[in-house]
């Protein structure tokens, strides 16, 4: 069983940054730092996105609307992953979700940009 509680959105003016977090609770301890993480966002009338993905071993990829602006990390220690959003724009606007291995979603934290 897998929960995940993310924290950290909020109201900032373009250029600005924020910081997500993400706790996870697993029932197995092996779970989460075998387990791919991600961040999703979904802004108003549109599909759920990738914004980025960390695997396992530390890979990362990136949409490439924030390649350069957004850093995803992840600490399997404290079961911990991390969105660290610089450089805000108003088309990052959103609610932003943490996935564990695809299958587990959190209920999200809302991220609005004013310009």
């Amino acid at each position: 069983q897998v929960q995940l509680v993310e924290s950290g959105g909020g109201l900032v003016q373009a250029g600005g940054s924020l910081r997500l977090s993400c706790a996870a609770s697993t029932s197995n301890a092996l779970t989460f730092p075998i387990s791919s993480l991600g961040w999703y966002r979904q802004a108003p009338g549109k599909q759920r996105e990738l914004v980025a993905r960390i695997s396992s071993s530390g890979t990362t990829t990136y949409a490439g609307s924030v390649k350069g602006r957004f850093t995803i990390s992840r600490d399997n220690a404290k079961k911990m992953v991390y969105l660290q959003m610089n450089n805000l724009k108003s088309e990052d606007t959103g609610v932003y979700y943490c996935n564990l291995a695809s299958d587990n979603w959190g209920q999200g934290t809302q991220v609005t940009v004013s310009s």
